[in-house]
């Protein structure tokens, strides 16, 4: 075994220590600083990335399991195989819209695979009526993160990793 082999070796061995957190939506990853609502940029709620959306439906970003999904469809909790617990928050302020614009594809404790559509929302609406569609992904339980790595750029709904976490 040569030296690259043993650095791929020592790479890739390290890179199986992470979880990947896959994008729950299409679109353009923003920093949660940059969200307009004091208790995600200040990560009250948790650390993460936001996604500036442009497709129509959210899916899991990682396998486990639906905890809380909000009865204005809006919001929901997940909680990994691994004990990542996940908050996706679409928009701001759209608690407000009661619904509008949201469809729940999935139910409250139902099991599901990373990929598997949860909500859709009609963009073109909320576009008009949210604050902002900016749509923040934070990790809640940050107390038993070890590490967390933020990931930049476009990204597509259950394929493209948004984040990397170690426990």
């Amino acid at each position: 075994m040569g030296l690259f082999d043993k650095l791929k070796q020592f790479v890739s061995d390290d890179d199986q220590n992470y979880i990947e957190v896959l994008a729950p939506l299409s679109g353009e990853i923003v920093k949660i600083e940059d969200v307009p609502d004091v208790v995600f940029a200040e990560k009250i709620v948790g650390d993460g990335v936001a996604i500036k959306p442009t497709g129509n439906k959210i899916v899991a970003p990682l396998s486990g399991r639906i905890g809380k999904i909000f009865e204005t469809n809006h919001a929901f909790a997940i909680e990994s195989d691994d004990g990542i617990e996940l908050f996706v928050h679409f928009g701001i302020d759209t608690v407000e819209l009661k619904g509008e614009g949201f469809t729940r594809i999935a139910e409250e404790g139902q099991q599901v695979k990373a990929g598997d559509p949860i909500i859709e929302f009609d963009l073109a609406f909320l576009e008009g009526k949210a604050k902002s569609i900016l749509t923040p992904v934070v990790i809640s339980n940050m107390d038993s993160i070890h590490e967390l790595i933020k990931l930049t750029g476009t990204v597509e709904a259950g394929k493209t990793a948004i984040m990397k976490v170690k426990k």
